[in-house]
């Protein structure tokens, strides 16, 4: 069992150069589900859960103006769809950040003049190589292998031809805090014994492998006004905005208090966990993590890098035209199919295939089948035999595996999200679900009726009404509204008087009155075109 008293997530924040796409969409639905986990074990109060946008820099100015608009008016309109997906994808944060909000910049400033009076910032001319799609400078040692082969000079993350510009700016002495990192990262923990573990192992082994081959240098953490306006200017000079990097990773403690309430900072910082897609780790990783060193903050716990999801054995990518737009699926099957495919079809961690087969196949075989055709079942035996009331019972041999199956559901689930495994979350689950599907067929209940055997009859339709009361409750958080639906139709009506942890027997089963409604999941017959009843249906549930 966990020692957590709270629980701090968050997401990286989403550059506002462009709309939302599945991989946006990955991260926060796994987020939402952890997010609901805990407040199951904890209490809504003491989980905070952080999404929001990231603002600032030259691409936003660059997209901005391609679109004849300010700034500021068009990371309004883009961070609003961010807002309206969460929305639609049923993602319930706590607080929604932006980089261009006041409490932000108090932040941001506070960084600066913290990090200046440690000695830890100063200002230098600078002459080198800048991706401006990625917003970063290129290492002297990059540039000079590639010019030492003849190549020219590009982006090491995104190939792209890099600029060689000279001006003066600030920069964060990052260096003088490689080996402090290095000694945490192999630990899983600082000096004073705080955790800061970096999952999956690979993920970690990717860190300390470029620590280890390449020397730190200072980060550049501002940009001159005269290339770059758009940015939280900072104190230190009316001349230089901040760079973008060193802007929003602050957003996590910007969040909970850091510069406007110390109580608040106090209650929730660390972070329990990061959740990053893959791209950023080394931003989080490592420049994140010696910034709060500097600062004298405690690191996050666990650093989480999810994979990728790929379409036809590529990263999707709007110039490979292989965007797949979640809006647009969810509607096709339904938010909580969307939800369940993401999570349980590819380990949290590895990079995953998308397809719209795979979906469907999902859809057809888990929820359709397995649990669809679970309560679908139970509830027209119920209503059959017992007039729609679910009757008291007495625990079988034959139910007594169920039983087991449902007590220890809560701690296998437990088990798998502390290790953000939310495929084996929902496997475990699903394990209930198909044993009572096979529970039906080996006490045969329709037989039990025919020879009037109305104990035994009783025991299999008030058995199956646990596992499915059980399984609504544990499935709450990967797919709420399914599990609503399911609840409402066993009878219960709010799933969150079910208790916590799930047992059998906590659900009062003995007298209560069944709402059956129509299937949850029907199949999907021709996997490229859903039938338009069947999405109201899925999206309803």
């Amino acid at each position: 069992m966990s020692e957590h008293q709270r629980y701090y997530l968050t997401t990286p924040l989403y550059y506002v150069n462009s709309r939302p796409h599945i991989g946006h969409s990955y991260t926060n639905i796994a987020c939402d589900a952890l997010a609901r986990h805990w407040r199951q074990r904890l209490g809504r109060d003491k989980v905070f859960f952080l999404t929001g946008t990231d603002e600032h820099g030259q691409k936003i100015a660059r997209a901005a103006q391609a679109a004849g608009q300010e700034p500021q008016a068009f990371t309004d309109a883009i961070s609003g769809t961010f807002r309206q997906l969460w929305t639609a994808l049923n993602v319930d944060y706590d607080v929604f950040i932006r980089t261009t909000e006041e409490r932000h910049k108090q932040a941001v400033r506070k960084v600066w003049t913290d990090l200046d009076a440690k000695g830890d910032i100063y200002s230098s001319s600078y002459q080198g190589y800048y991706c401006t799609p990625c917003e970063t400078f290129l290492t002297e040692e990059t540039v000079r292998q590639m010019t030492s082969e003849g190549r020219e000079v590009t982006c090491p993350d995104c190939k792209r031809a890099a600029e060689r510009i000279e001006e003066t700016n600030y920069f964060f002495r990052m260096s003088k805090y490689q080996d402090w990192l290095v000694r945490a990262l192999e630990n899983g923990a600082d000096e004073q014994g705080r955790p800061m573990v970096v999952l999956p192992e690979t993920r970690r082994n990717e860190v300390l492998g470029f620590l280890k081959a390449n020397k730190l240098e200072d980060l550049c953490v501002s940009r001159p006004k005269a290339r770059l306006s758009w940015g939280i200017e900072t104190p230190l000079s009316s001349e230089h905005v901040t760079y973008v990097w060193f802007d929003a990773l602050v957003n996590y403690v910007s969040a909970c208090g850091y510069g406007s309430d110390p109580v608040a900072l106090e209650r929730w910082w660390p972070a329990d966990v990061h959740v990053i897609g893959k791209d950023i780790l080394r931003h989080h990783a490592i420049y994140w993590t010696i910034l709060l060193k500097a600062l004298g903050l405690a690191p996050p716990r666990l650093i989480f890098a999810h994979g990728w999801w790929v379409v036809g054995g590529e990263k999707m990518s709007k110039s490979k035209g292989n965007v797949v737009d979640p809006v647009e699926i969810a509607a096709q099957y339904g938010v909580d199919a969307y939800r369940y495919f993401l999570l349980r079809e590819t380990p949290f961690g590895q990079d995953g295939v998308f397809s719209q087969e795979a979906l469907t196949l999902r859809f057809n075989t888990d929820l359709a089948n397995d649990l669809g055709n679970l309560l679908n079942r139970s509830l027209t035996m119920c209503e059959k035999y017992f007039g729609g009331e679910v009757p008291a019972f007495e625990v079988s041999a034959k139910a007594a595996e169920l039983k087991d199956l449902v007590d220890g559901l809560s701690g296998r689930v437990e088990r798998a999200m502390e290790r953000l495994a939310f495929h084996e979350a929902l496997q475990a689950i699903w394990e209930p679900i198909g044993r009572a599907n096979k529970y039906i067929e080996e006490s045969a209940p329709w037989t039990l009726a025919k020879e009037g055997r109305t104990a035994e009859l009783k025991t299999v339709i008030g058995a199956l009404h646990e596992v499915l009361s059980a399984t609504a409750k544990m499935l709450y958080p990967f797919m709420p509204a399914t599990a609503e639906a399911v609840a409402s139709q066993l009878g219960i009506e709010r799933l969150e008087v079910v208790p916590y942890p799930v047992r059998w027997g906590s659900f009062a089963a003995g007298g209560r009155r069944i709402a059956k409604g129509a299937p949850l999941f029907p199949r999907i017959e021709d996997p490229d075109k859903p039938k338009t009843g069947d999405k109201k249906k899925a999206k309803s549930a």
